[in-house]
């Protein structure tokens, strides 16, 4: 690479985990020991348990297990084949690396938590277990790597809080794209004002959840169904794609994500699906972590195209596509300039607002695996990640209001401070969904 090349990328698109070198990217986790498997962790091993042991495990898993220091030894998860190729696929990796690790495997989470070798817990269950299982890990005395969105309803996420912090939890949101170099350089530039005073943020993330319309199918005889609905409160027969089968003979993963992330009974739609991560890097932007936006409004409403969210501080977020490509991502707009980032881009209206490099092998790195680095040495060092709680509910909150906005097809007033919405007694009831018999938060 030439000197010029060195000095400063040119505007050209580049994939956001090759930029953990970023100079002045100061907010990276450390990557001490994970990257160099010959240094050892800064305390003893970390046995972890996952929760949930579908496709966006195999990632986690895949991330997890790598690291030095870190031992999986339990998975849960209602479907069996899932558990069977989750502890094949631990022991075959530790078989290869000449390790003797013992893993198990369970059916009901509570039996997972039961185990006093458990230090930590990986939840990536759908979203209506995830303040249940949170919660209760909390009180089994786990530290926490939660997926997002963080929970299914605004009262929850405010019980789990309390739960975390009464507990003295390390609970870190698995709003990977925190640890991105090019969204810490994003959000950098904006903070420090390199592209003047922002007055909106264009946040693509698609639209909200619709109602259930999947037919009703067979049960598969190792799959708990009664136990996956939890506490849904709501008549939902099986279908496979909201639990995609997998094979072990011949080895095949899902297909698919798995589909109650679509439905308004089961999960929140891409407003909570990759809302969760875009509306996430607006507001940690623009200085409104563990705050919110003021107004809401949803798209349709009057002659407002898109979704609305307007904060404080005068800056308002939109839905809406900032390229023809309808990237999921986020362009700032000030007076001074503009920024566009997504997970495969970073754009800019001046060559000064791009990251200088300190060198070629800073390139590697980055992503999720410096995310999953940050929750380990938070857990070994007992402070909060970079994603704690509070952020991860903020976010969550956003989200959720959103498609509150979406389902009374109005504009909502939201007070982020004592959290609730400002006379608006009809709104007030979607801050929870109550559970069906035998559950409660």
């Amino acid at each position: 690479m030439d000197k010029n090349k060195k000095a400063q990328l040119s505007r050209r698109k580049f994939m956001g985990t090759g930029l953990l070198g970023a100079a002045g990217v100061s907010v990276l986790p450390s990557l001490s020991y994970a990257a160099d498997s010959s240094v050892s962790p800064p305390l003893e091993t970390l046995r972890l348990g996952f929760i949930g042991l579908g496709r966006q495990n195999n990632g986690l898993m895949n991330s997890f297990i790598t690291l030095p220091g870190v031992e999986i030894v339990a998975g849960c998860d209602v479907y069996g084949v899932k558990r069977e190729r989750f502890k094949n696929k631990a022991l075959d990796h530790y078989a290869k690396e000449g390790k003797k690790v013992k893993v198990d495997v369970y059916e009901n989470y509570h039996d997972l938590l039961a185990r006093n070798d458990i230090d930590a817990v990986v939840i990536a269950s759908p979203d209506h277990w995830h303040a249940l299982m949170a919660i209760d890990s909390c009180r089994a005395n786990k530290d926490i790597y939660l997926e997002k969105p963080l929970t299914f309803t605004i009262k929850e996420g405010q019980e789990l809080i309390r739960a975390v912090r009464e507990n003295n939890i390390v609970l870190a949101t698995g709003s990977m794209q925190r640890s991105y170099a090019n969204f810490q350089h994003a959000v950098k530039m904006v903070q420090k004002g390199r592209i003047g005073k922002v007055s909106k943020v264009y946040a693509c993330v698609g639209g909200p959840p619709k109602p259930f319309d999947l037919p009703k199918e067979e049960i598969p005889s190792d799959l708990n169904w009664d136990l996956w609905l939890g506490p849904l409160n709501a008549d939902i027969p099986f279908n496979h794609e909201l639990n995609p089968p997998i094979s072990l003979d011949p080895p095949e993963n899902e297909k698919m994500w798995g589909a109650w992330r679509w439905y308004k009974e089961t999960g929140g739609g891409l407003t909570t699906d990759w809302g969760a991560h875009m509306f996430d890097i607006a507001q940690w932007a623009i200085g409104m972590d563990r705050n919110g936006p003021v107004e809401i409004i949803p798209a349709g409403y009057q002659d407002t195209e898109y979704l609305t969210f307007k904060y404080a501080n005068g800056v308002t977020v939109t839905e809406q596509p900032y390229d023809e490509n309808e990237s999921r991502g986020c362009k700032f707009f000030g007076t001074d300039g503009w920024i566009e980032v997504s997970r495969g881009s970073y754009n800019a209206s001046d060559p000064s607002l791009y990251p200088v490099l300190e060198d070629e092998k800073n390139l590697a790195g980055g992503g999720g695996r410096a995310h999953h680095v940050d929750f380990i040495e938070s857990v070994q060092r007992r402070k909060d990640p970079i994603a704690p709680v509070e952020i991860g509910h903020s976010t969550c909150v956003t989200c959720t209001l959103g498609n509150i906005a979406y389902e009374l097809g109005r504009p909502l007033k939201w007070d982020p401070s004592k959290e609730n919405f400002v006379n608006d007694k009809g709104a007030e009831k979607h801050l929870h969904r109550p559970y069906r018999a035998g559950y409660r938060l």
